[in-house]
């Protein structure tokens, strides 16, 4: 059966970002400038995704600011009839730079937050002076009128400012907040023990999160991404293997999910070489893991496959070995176990610091 078109695309422009942000979910080895897609080639890309029937672009990086070509590549997607929604940390974005992305079709911002005041900020994101242009951001684009939405990226050294976080998001105008707790992907595998929430704040943070959108219902609207290692199921990586959404990466490379090129079996190929309408119907690394012929007889014949569609193959890989095995974090996955003792080894970690992406 084929799979539906993709809803939403992630453009990764680049890999280059002035932060150092000690969960960058980026892959540990960093493509350069000089493998990056041109202005032309993205054009393209965009409006192969919009006739296949993607809606939204996701333009995003690194930081995509470090494109000195963001203003015509956001109007390159305008113009392909995307929505175009720019995933930033701020830095880089001047008025006169927001004015030409505003002309340029610019839909909605997504700004990340590392923190609450200056200096755990800039402790965090690893860049002396980054809160104040986020804040200087925040206001411009609230004068503007362009609909903002908050991520704030929260792990065990901020989730405790929770409730400042979720204050501060209504006061900068958010119309949408996420509370997003770190993910372990990339760079953030070299700082879990720092980063990673005890089970207590979880709880908490659940709570908070759950209030604070009943009392801000029609004010702003909030997404939760809980940590997965406390949870009894995994989720549905985006929204399922090929399904929903994809990936482009700063070299052209077409993915199904942010991480998938850590998956070593598979191959997977360029938007340079190949139409985007062909990679995402009939490649065979798109293809690898939909459906449920690929899964163990377990999840195959489990309730929740058509929920959480096996969860996630990169954790599968990184935890269990197979990418093709029950994502440890089930409770009925054999290697659950394994989930238990790295959240006891974070437990005990010293919390002397993290090592930041330079």
């Amino acid at each position: 059966m084929s799979p539906p078109p993709p809803v939403a695309m992630l453009a990764e422009l680049t890999h280059r970002c002035p932060l150092a942000c000690p969960y960058c979910s980026n892959p540990l080895d960093l493509l350069k400038k000089d493998a990056e897609l041109d202005t032309e080639t993205w054009a393209i890309a965009f409006r192969q995704a919009a006739e296949m029937g993607v809606l939204q672009v996701h333009l995003s990086g690194g930081e995509p600011a470090s494109r000195p070509d963001l203003v015509e590549l956001t109007q390159a997607a305008h113009d392909a009839g995307l929505y175009t929604n720019l995933i930033t940390s701020g830095i880089g974005l001047t008025p006169r730079r927001l004015d030409a992305l505003e002309a340029a079709g610019l839909d909605h911002v997504q700004l990340s937050m590392q923190g609450t005041t200056a200096e755990l900020a800039d402790w965090i994101g690893g860049y002396k002076g980054g809160f104040a242009r986020k804040l200087m951001v925040a206001e411009e684009l609230k004068q503007r009128g362009i609909p903002l939405t908050l991520n704030a990226v929260m792990h065990r050294h901020n989730l405790d400012d929770l409730d400042r976080t979720i204050e501060m998001a209504v006061e900068l105008g958010a119309r949408r907040m996420e509370v997003a707790c770190v993910q372990f992907h990339g760079w953030a595998t070299q700082n879990r023990g720092m980063l990673l929430p005890t089970r207590e704040q979880t709880e908490t943070t659940k709570r908070k999160v759950a209030e604070a959108a009943e009392r801000l219902k029609g004010v702003m609207a909030f997404d939760f991404v809980p940590p997965d290692y406390y949870a009894d199921y995994p989720k549905a990586c985006m929204g399922g293997w090929g399904s929903a959404g994809l990936n482009i990466a700063p070299d052209g490379t077409v993915l199904p999910c942010h991480s998938a090129q850590m998956i070593p079996h598979l191959t997977f190929e360029k938007i340079t070489d190949k139409p985007l309408a062909e990679i995402w119907y009939d490649s065979p690394s798109f293809n690898a893991y939909r459906g449920d012929d690929w899964m163990p007889d377990t999840c195959r014949s489990c309730e929740r496959k058509e929920i959480d569609f096996g969860g996630c193959r990169c954790q599968a890989l990184m935890i269990a070995g197979d990418a093709a095995k029950m994502d440890p974090v089930c409770r009925k996955s054999p290697d659950h176990a394994r989930v238990a003792q790295m959240l006891e080894d974070a437990m005990a970690a010293p919390q002397d610091g993290f090592t930041y992406r330079r």
